[in-house]
């Protein structure tokens, strides 16, 4: 761990100590100011005559490292430039992304990151983070003592099983924990240094991978579940000695163990899974956004959703649970979903269904009327057809899934019908936007999960959302690690949703936010779930005046402190 501390005198002024000196200092990101550090710092740390004779301010800086971005026209390039910046100087990185978050976003997170997964064990030169590996799970405080920051309140773990519809990557996901904490100190303003991306090493069944030389990971196909089991519950149990009150985000867990591991360990610690939970936030926002366009309520809606896996019964359960909330029975709640997935539309026939599922099962004899050409296997299409859903909801990752057939089935019967085809990347959405404004002639309302650009047709411009996880981890991170949270509820997550949706028909032009209101919506979002968390007695932290003010004063913004050479911090 890194040897430092930041002290505040009794005015506010605040100075960082350390006695890390010389090329140690300039290795360090998190320490690292570069052409920054004054000609008093450079005497006491040992650094005169190891930099240029200019001193600089950060402005400078980054007018300079952004001509070095520029200098690169690929995307795979700009990305390397990116977190090499990272790996140097910290804060010079995140002051580049807070000034020009729209041009650099889609290059370090979506849509690039799944390419930045699969070149990850080519391009590999500097790690982040901690890899616990199956064969090391008798080390596991070990390694977590082996961290750089002392202070941890936010991890993100990844098994690497379920990547972005790209499938099994093995060690290669832990370029997602990376990316996922970039943002959430961009847009939220969680301090950097207080986050730590894990990825747990067991296994890969991608046999490309195992065959590859330059594979990082343990060459092993993945553990049975049993084994599993036993790892997860040693990791929890580690991870809560050693950070009682951290905030634990799962990543691309598979289906079934992403479902399991959160419903078994959220009440060991405060836990979220943004395949599962994010996606069911901003996906609820966008319908309850499209709801106040539509000028409906949401118990009126019949919602398709096309992808029974952990994102798509995300989804699901979060407009379920807001059903629930507004007093709505919940059999007529359930009655406004019809789940399809990989073997058609999900019955209380089906032979193979998963937990999630299995509420959301339509029961057989109220379909037997239906003109199906397979009873046993009810398509999209005929789905649409005897349904006439006001929502169509794609998490699939199958490249269009949706064809016009089917949109122009859907407009055929619903004025203004929201379409969100939520797969990642690009490549793997349900449909493009442009398709879908000119199959539906501009009637639809629409967000998608990558970005996309604005639709022009009929001499109007269509905005597009992009309906992605990064409108809400962000925020509701900041709420739950600013009061201390002990418990993620379904409450805390629907004051996200709703804070979302309240923020998009205030702000926006289109069904979510664009990327210069989000770092906005976030503080907008975690205001709200700290104000839920704090209502339901969730808070470790005593806040002593407007919750506004609170989270605004926690949140870390990048900048450099003055350094003071102490040996007591050796």
């Amino acid at each position: 761990m890194l040897n430092y501390r930041i002290t505040m005198d009794e005015t506010g002024k605040k100075w960082l100590e350390t006695s890390i000196s010389g090329k140690a200092l300039l290795s360090i990101p998190t320490l690292n100011k570069g052409t920054a550090f004054t000609d008093q710092e450079r005497q006491a740390f040992g650094l005169l005559g190891k930099l240029p004779d200019c001193v600089e301010d950060l402005d400078t800086q980054v007018a300079r490292v952004y001509q070095q971005f520029l200098s690169y026209d690929k995307p795979i390039n700009r990305n390397r430039y990116l977190n090499r910046l990272l790996d140097y100087n910290q804060t010079l990185f995140y002051e580049l992304l807070r000034r020009h978050t729209s041009e650099m976003l889609p290059v370090i997170y979506t849509p690039f990151v799944g390419s930045n997964v699969k070149l990850y064990n080519m391009r590999f030169m500097q790690p982040r983070g901690l890899y616990i590996s199956y064969k090391n799970q008798d080390k596991m405080e070990k390694i977590l003592d082996n961290r750089t920051n002392p202070h941890i309140k936010l991890i993100v773990v990844t098994d690497g099983e379920a990547i972005l519809g790209i499938g099994d990557q093995g060690v290669g996901g832990m370029a997602i924990p990376v990316a996922k904490l970039i943002v959430y100190s961009l847009f939220a303003g969680i301090d950097p240094n207080t986050t730590l991306p894990i990825m747990l090493d067991v296994g890969t069944n991608n046999e490309v991978i195992l065959k590859d030389p330059l594979y990082l990971g343990w060459r092993h196909r993945r553990i049975d579940s049993a084994s599993y089991q036993v790892f997860m519950d040693r990791f929890i149990h580690v991870v809560k000695k050693k950070f009682p009150g951290v905030f634990l985000h799962y990543e691309d867990f598979g289906r079934n163990n992403g479902t399991h591991f959160l419903k078994k360990y959220r009440h060991e610690l405060c836990s979220f899974n943004d395949d599962i939970q994010g996606t069911g936030i901003v996906a609820l926002a966008a319908v309850l956004a499209a709801c106040r366009k539509t000028k409906t309520k949401l118990h009126e809606q019949r919602i398709v959703i096309f992808g029974g896996g952990s994102a798509g019964m995300g989804v699901a359960e979060n407009i379920y649970s807001a059903l629930l909330a507004a007093g709505i029975q919940e059999k007529t709640a359930k009655h406004c979903f019809w789940i399809v997935d990989r073997f058609g539309l999900v019955t209380d026939r089906c032979s193979e269904i998963t937990d999630a599922q299995q509420p959301f099962a339509r029961n057989f004899a109220e379909i037997s009327s239906w003109n199906v050409e397979n009873a046993a296997s009810i398509s999209l299409l005929e789905v649409i057809q005897n349904v006439k859903p006001t929502i169509l909801i794609g998490t699939s990752a199958q490249t269009g899934a949706f064809t016009q057939t089917m949109i122009t089935e859907m407009a055929n019967h619903v004025a203004e019908p929201t379409i969100l085809p939520l797969s990642n990347p690009n490549e793997r959405a349900e449909a493009t936007p442009e398709e879908i404004i000119h199959w539906t002639k501009g009637r639809a309302l629409i967000a998608t999960g990558s970005p996309f650009a604005d639709v022009q047709y009929n001499n109007q411009t269509f905005v597009i959302s992009q309906c992605n996880n990064y409108l809400a981890f962000p925020g509701l991170g900041l709420g739950i690690t600013a009061i201390g949270a002990s418990f993620c509820s379904d409450s805390m997550l629907r004051a996200a949703s709703h804070a979302l949706a309240e923020f998009a028909n205030q702000h926006c032009d289109g069904l979510l936010p664009t990327i210069p209101q989000v770092e906005a919506a976030s503080l907008h979002i975690a205001i709200a779930v700290a104000k839920a968390g704090v209502d339901e007695g969730y808070a470790t932290i005593k806040i002593d005046k407007p919750v506004e003010e609170f989270i605004a004063e926690a949140r870390w913004k990048p900048g450099y402190l003055p350094y003071v050479y102490s040996e007591s911090q050796r």
